[in-house]
C-alpha cells in the first residue's frame, strides 16, 4: 500500500505562501490538491490574506516557506520572514481555517546556512508552531514546523509536506520535523 497516492488530497485546497518550491506545488497537485498561491509581498497584511483565504473557498491548509523572505539573513531577513509569515498564517487562519473548524499550517524555516540569524528564524517558527498548536486546538487547526537541513532535497521536503496536509498528518501538531 502506498501512503502518498493519487487522489489522496482530492477536495483539499492548499494555500502556498512565501515562494514554496515547484517540487512541493507539483507533488500536492499530483495527489489531487487544488493549489493556490498567496503573494506575501511587502504590502501583505492580515486583512489582505484573510480576504484572500475567504475568497478561495476555505483552503484546508497553508504552507509557508520562510526561505525566500529570509534571503541572505541578517536582521532584515529575520524581520521580513517573520512578519510575512505571521501575516499569512494569521490571515489564512482567521479568514478560513478557524471558521471551517479544521486545517493545517505548515511552516518551513530557512536552511541552516542561509545566513546570519537562520537559527533564530527556525527557532521562531518552531515556537510559533508549538504555541499555535495549543491556542488553535479548540478550532481544529494543527500547526507544524519543518527545519530543512543544509543538504535536504526538494523531493524530500515535498513528500513530508504532502504527508502533513493529508488525512494521515492530521494528528500531528506542535511538532518540528528536522530534515538532514
Amino acid at each position: 500500500m502506498t501512503l502518498l497516492r493519487s487522489g489522496l488530497l482530492d477536495g483539499r485546497t492548499v494555500a502556498l505562501a512565501g515562494g514554496v518550491s515547484p517540487a512541493i506545488r507539483d507533488a500536492l497537485a499530483v495527489l489531487g490538491a487544488r493549489v493556490a498561491e498567496l503573494d506575501v509581498g511587502p504590502e501583505l497584511g492580515e486583512e489582505r490574506s484573510s480576504a484572500w483565504a475567504a475568497s478561495m473557498g476555505s483552503p484546508y491548509a497553508l504552507v509557508y516557506d520562510a526561505g525566500p523572505a529570509f534571503g541572505g539573513g541578517g536582521h532584515d531577513g529575520l524581520r521580513e520572514c517573520l512578519e510575512r509569515g505571521w501575516a499569512a498564517v494569521r490571515g489564512v487562519a482567521s479568514g478560513a481555517l478557524i471558521d471551517a473548524g479544521a486545517g493545517k499550517v505548515v511552516l518551513i524555516g530557512p536552511r541552516p546556512g542561509a545566513g546570519s540569524f537562520a537559527a533564530a528564524a527556525r527557532a521562531a517558527f518552531e515556537n510559533l508552531a508549538r504555541t499555535l498548536s495549543v491556542e488553535w486546538a479548540r478550532y481544529g487547526v494543527g500547526t507544524v514546523a519543518i527545519a530543512p537541513g543544509a543538504l535536504s532535497i526538494d523531493a524530500e521536503l515535498a513528500e513530508l509536506v504532502c504527508f502533513l496536509v493529508s488525512p494521515g498528518g492530521e494528528y500531528l501538531t506542535g511538532c518540528v520535523f528536522e530534515l538532514h
